[in-house]
């Protein structure tokens, strides 16, 4: 990997990691666009810690409260009702799924999943189901000012059942195209969570499971040598500048707006990308790497 392909794929990630579009996949599909051989399912792991270290300083107050109040309940039975307390035991709770589901399906995530036309079609039908959720959230406002018809839950409702449905809708997120954050935000929304409940929440789960991740494959990738330490340091530190810029403008950007930019963005890629494979003008499998 040049030094090139690393700042444009670093690029990529924080641009792509905390939006509802599939950073995997991107990844992915710009490798295979410029005829570069896939970055592999490593790269993309040891690259989402530079933007996870972005959502431990964005989030840095919330996550210190967190991890306070958690410690503190282990030893102190009253603390055990604090929500932020709570809090640390639910995202551990959602977290579950994905570290069962992550270690089960290792050959797939690396293999079997990368072809294209799987992403093609976890592009658009994820698609769908966050714009069938956001469609759903905006009913529930008046006139796009935000006053609810009926009362959307916050993370102070949230609970063991809908940490796990959180947690099983971020597992899905192995499949490239399916959006780590696209699946947990249509989630939440179906499960009528506010827009930056949801968000919240996707962000701070994220964290366990991305980092996990990184350290694993970083473990892996120290002991097998199929990793091109520069470049990949080099992409982990852009992705991390470039993904704390878009979670803020995000975080905003989701208190007024709607998600349907997103949804036809998605649904357009993965038609276009079926039009590129189905006319063989783009092979399902370019860019993989012969080992």
């Amino acid at each position: 990997m040049s030094w090139f392909e690393s700042f444009i794929l670093g690029l990529v990630q924080g641009l792509t990691e905390f939006l509802p579009i599939s950073s995997s996949a991107h990844l992915r599909l710009t490798a295979a666009f410029a005829g570069w051989e896939d970055p592999g399912a490593a790269f993309t792991a040891i690259t989402q810690i530079g933007t996870e270290t972005a959502v431990l300083i964005y989030f840095r107050k919330d996550i210190a409260r967190i991890v306070t109040a958690w410690f503190r309940s282990l030893t102190d039975k009253s603390m055990r009702a604090d929500h932020d307390a709570q809090m640390g035991w639910l995202v551990i709770v959602g977290s579950i799924p994905i570290g069962v589901l992550g270690v089960t399906l290792k050959d797939q995530i690396e293999g079997p999943f990368r072809d294209l036309r799987l992403i093609a079609t976890t592009l658009i039908v994820m698609g769908i189901v966050l714009g069938v959720a956001d469609r759903l959230a905006a009913r529930d406002e008046i006139g796009g000012r935000h006053r609810a018809i009926r009362e959307r839950k916050t993370l102070k409702d949230l609970g063991v059942r809908d940490g796990l449905i959180y947690g099983f809708c971020q597992a899905m997120a192995l499949i490239p195209g399916v959006s780590r954050s696209g699946a947990t935000i249509s989630g939440g929304l179906l499960m009528g969570y506010t827009r930056e409940s949801a968000a919240r929440y996707s962000f701070l789960l994220a964290i366990p499971a991305v980092l996990a991740s990184g350290v694993f494959e970083l473990k892996d990738a120290g002991e097998g040598g199929h990793v091109s330490w520069g470049p990949t340091i080099f992409a982990t530190i852009v992705a991390f500048g470039v993904g704390y810029a878009v979670i803020a403008w995000f975080m905003k950007f989701i208190t007024t707006k709607s998600f349907m930019p997103f949804v036809y963005y998605r649904i357009a890629l993965g038609v276009l990308l079926f039009i590129l494979v189905g006319t063989d003008t783009l092979s399902p499998h370019a860019g993989e790497s012969a080992g």
